[in-house]
């Protein structure tokens, strides 16, 4: 019972710490700006260039060696730099088909997609592990997770420089090159999501390395800052509450707990009394719509309702492209399914179950190679 307490305790400090933490972080990294401002996998998006499970894998250096038993959140360390960091690596058993042809390696080992999921503000890499599920879904499906670590205090990351200088770009960088070379990893299918300030992450990583990443996901979170120089049409997957209390469905954030947290003299203006809900309007709406024009796809979306809670929105996008937004009516800042964020509603809002975001996501993913 006092273990059950302490954990308990915890999730609930880490959570909180989330609605402080990621408002401070995503102000500065100019929230929802863009080029002008479970169930069963999604349907396919309007594309030609994959099939679903079909085509040629990429196998990784890793796949000439052995693969070991699967292991669950195994911490693992890698220097960038000269600074040590970490990440969380869960994988299937070497027994369990993958989700898309071997194509034949001489170790025999099989080719595995991966995934990298992105944890929130102060949420922390194990925490978000049992938040989304994936490496669940992974080991059952035949991919590979990992779940990177931040930095800071609050754990935190690095969205707003672009360039080389950026230390998160060059640690997913030293990343995928380690998990590729001791995992047997199919390099042209890896795929980056995240929540909350970890979807801003997955947006830059969009931006800044869409020859490695086939396809991104982000809950609560998607961003188009600029610069953002793709060397192709990024599919893009997105989720956001219309009645998040952090970061507003139509842009901006909570401003009366900035000023609490920064201090009277921030140049932030008082919290809206009154929130109506414009599906058309500025902040996630033409944050998503800006990612679809960007992909070549028609601006104008097409909505079916999938329950009283959720709204999918699809663009008809060319082959190679999909963009998709899942509206969850009066959702919060939380992550679609997930218990763990049930959990904490009292701070973050309503968790919608008729869609399971990680479930999704995957569904989309799978559909896409480099």
């Amino acid at each position: 019972m006092r273990g059950e307490r302490h954990n308990r305790l915890t999730l609930s400090t880490a959570v909180a710490g989330v609605v402080t933490a990621v408002v401070v972080a995503v102000v500065g990294a100019g929230y929802m700006t863009s080029s002008s401002a479970g169930p069963a996998p999604a349907p396919a998006a309007s594309t030609t260039r994959v099939v679903t499970d079909r085509g040629s894998p990429v196998p990784s250096v890793g796949c000439s060696r052995p693969q070991g038993p699967a292991v669950a959140d195994q911490l693992q360390g890698v220097v960038v730099g000269g600074t040590p960091r970490w990440y969380l690596l869960t994988t299937p058993s070497p027994a369990t088909p993958g989700p898309a042809p071997t194509g034949g390696t001489s170790s025999g080992a099989v080719p595995r997609p991966l995934v990298l999921d992105f944890h929130g503000l102060a949420e922390g890499a194990l925490l978000h592990s049992s938040t989304s599920r994936f490496g669940a879904l992974g080991q059952q499906d035949g991919f590979v997770v990992v779940f990177p670590g931040g930095t800071g205090a609050p754990v935190h990351w690095d969205t707003t420089d672009h360039g080389p200088s950026n230390p998160d770009l060059a640690y997913i960088a030293a990343l995928l090159d380690q998990v590729e070379s001791i995992q047997c990893i199919d390099t042209s299918r890896v795929y980056a999501d995240g929540f909350s300030d970890g979807a801003v992450m997955a947006s830059l990583l969009a931006c800044t390395m869409s020859d490695r990443f086939a396809a991104v996901g982000a809950v609560s979170g998607l961003e188009l800052r600029q610069p953002c120089d793709t060397a192709r049409p990024v599919p893009v997957i997105a989720f956001h509450g219309t009645a998040d209390p952090i970061l507003y469905f139509n842009g901006g954030v909570d401003s009366a707990l900035l000023a609490q947290l920064l201090g009277p003299d921030e140049p932030f203006g008082p919290p809206p009394t009154d929130r109506p809900v414009d599906l058309d309007g500025p902040g996630v709406p033409a944050t998503v719509r800006a990612w679809a024009v960007k992909d070549g796809c028609e601006p104008r979306p097409i909505d079916v309702t999938v329950g009283t809670q959720v709204v999918l929105r699809r663009y008809a996008c060319p082959p190679g492209a999909a963009v998709q937004l899942y509206i969850i009516v009066g959702g919060g800042h939380s992550w679609p399914g997930s218990d763990v964020s049930q959990s904490e509603r009292q701070v973050t809002g309503m968790t919608t179950f008729q869609v399971d975001a990680t479930a999704q996501m995957w569904g989309f993913f799978r559909q896409f190679h480099l």
